[in-house]
């Protein structure tokens, strides 16, 4: 589905009502309307939708209740709530907003009527809004069609969404654009020096590849986008119990949101030149697979001990940082549904960061703040780097204990990046597990509005 503005020129109007002026929302209307409000029961809580009706019966306005700061401020995508409150129809934000809320709460309508609906023969009705005046409707729009790309790839079954469907998705999405793109498939992943991308794909009946896609001005700054692409992960021969496998067809979240990234990126035709690199594998178990105890030599000649064939995002995800790191980017991002340690540490919808620069992570924190996008800077902690560090190789894939897994997995991808002069690690969660304003459960984009807003300041 793909998000849309109204055109209609009889939109309902609606009129968003904050706590404190209830008093005067109740003065200013007449009599009749007055009693209809106090007989609702409408004090302008947070949510609240009351329809007012013409002689007729039909609606004339809506008035929506703000509640107050300390309210909204528990949560994001009000607006959402209540579009989903209203009957299906045309509507118009008519007062009570202004500024960043008005855009915010336009992204928010938008966003509460993805529904994932490619196995369904039944469609959902959900209202539509005209764009406000004075909102920038194409980079709403840009940001809309981004999170529900996103959220597409993550919802849709690996049966439909393995490394040849997740190609031939980002294909698509470079030919959209004018981008070039080019896959490294199977075999040719040795030949081309990938080891570490053929090892853990190479067990499935999908071949293991690698996804690059290239746009933009060659002597614009240099933006690398690396992102997970495990369209499912069993664990290999550490197999996973059926419980921690009933969501590994979003383990390649990551390769979803740099896409979602990279779309609105060339949407918006930044001054960059873009790089997107997405490892694509399914971490299946066959006579093939890779073991626990062999060592790997990676694109980097890093040896890899592997202690754990459920540790199989590192993996990937080291090969392509490497590849990227060897053209020296101006910024280089990774992405990835990696730990399950970042999630206990700061739950599904705060996804942690891990960088060395300062003023990166000051430009992260302060996007993630103005774009409603959160994230939370976690450290890239020296002291845990023996951790990674076994008896018989350079590396360890799944340092044993258990202990601070966010960081010793962050320290593991940093190794493999010498030469970019900016690096940001995000470990994703890519889905939301109970509903919320704006977010149906199921596949998520997090992040990419915050790092399309520090693209913009670094680069523009």
């Amino acid at each position: 589905m793909t998000p849309e503005f109204s055109t209609s020129r009889t939109a309902i109007p609606i009129d968003v009502v904050h706590s404190k002026d209830m008093d005067r929302l109740l003065a200013d209307l007449d009599t009749g309307s007055r009693r209809w409000v106090q007989a609702a029961g409408f004090s302008a809580k947070l949510g609240q939708v009351l329809t007012l009706p013409d002689e007729n019966g039909a609606i004339r306005a809506v008035l929506a209740g703000w509640g107050d700061a300390a309210a909204r401020a528990r949560g994001r995508f009000h607006m959402a709530t209540i579009a989903a409150r209203l009957p299906k129809g045309d509507y118009r934000l008519n007062s009570g907003l202004t500024g960043a809320e008005l855009a915010d709460s336009a992204l928010a309508w938008l966003l509460g009527g993805y529904r994932f609906d490619r196995y369904k023969t039944m469609q959902d009705s959900y209202p539509a809004l005209v764009c406000p005046t004075g909102v920038d409707a194409a980079q709403v729009l840009s940001e809309a069609r981004a999170t529900f790309l996103t959220r597409d790839l993550i919802n849709t079954p690996t049966n439909d969404m393995g490394p040849a469907a997740l190609e031939s998705a980002m294909r698509d999405l470079a030919l959209a654009h004018k981008a070039r793109f080019s896959a490294i498939v199977g075999d040719d992943l040795l030949m081309e020096n990938l080891p570490m991308i053929h090892a853990v794909g190479r067990a499935s009946d999908q071949p293991p590849r690698l996804l690059d896609m290239i746009w933009g001005d060659e002597s614009a700054p240099k933006v690398t986008l690396v992102g997970k692409g495990v369209c499912f992960d069993t664990g290999g021969l550490n197999i996973k119990p059926g419980s921690s496998m009933g969501l590994m067809k979003k383990d390649m979240g990551g390769a979803a949101n740099v896409m979602g990234l990279a779309q609105m990126i060339m949407e918006t035709g930044l001054n960059v030149r873009l790089r997107v690199l997405v490892p694509a594998v399914e971490n299946s178990i066959s006579a093939g697979a890779y073991r626990p105890q062999d060592v790997l030599t990676s694109r980097k000649g890093l040896s890899v001990e592997i202690n754990n064939t459920d540790a199989e995002g590192r993996l990937v995800l080291a090969d392509a940082l490497a590849m990227a790191d060897e053209e020296s980017p101006d910024l280089l991002v990774c992405m990835a549904t990696l730990t399950g340690a970042a999630r206990v540490a700061l739950g599904p919808d705060l996804p942690p960061y891990f960088t060395d620069d300062d003023a990166l992570s000051a430009a992260i924190s302060q996007a993630a703040q103005a774009t409603a996008d959160p994230l939370w800077r976690m450290p890239f902690w020296q002291p845990y780097e023996p951790l990674i560090e076994p008896a018989i190789a350079d590396l360890d894939n799944a340092p044993s204990g258990g202990m601070a897994g966010a960081i010793t997995a962050a320290l593991f991808l940093r190794r493999f990046v010498d030469q970019a002069a900016r690096f940001v690690h995000l470990d994703l969660y890519g889905w939301t597990p109970v509903a919320k304003p704006g977010r149906p459960k199921g596949g998520e984009a997090m992040s990419t509005r915050a790092m399309l807003r520090v693209v913009k300041e670094l680069f523009s």
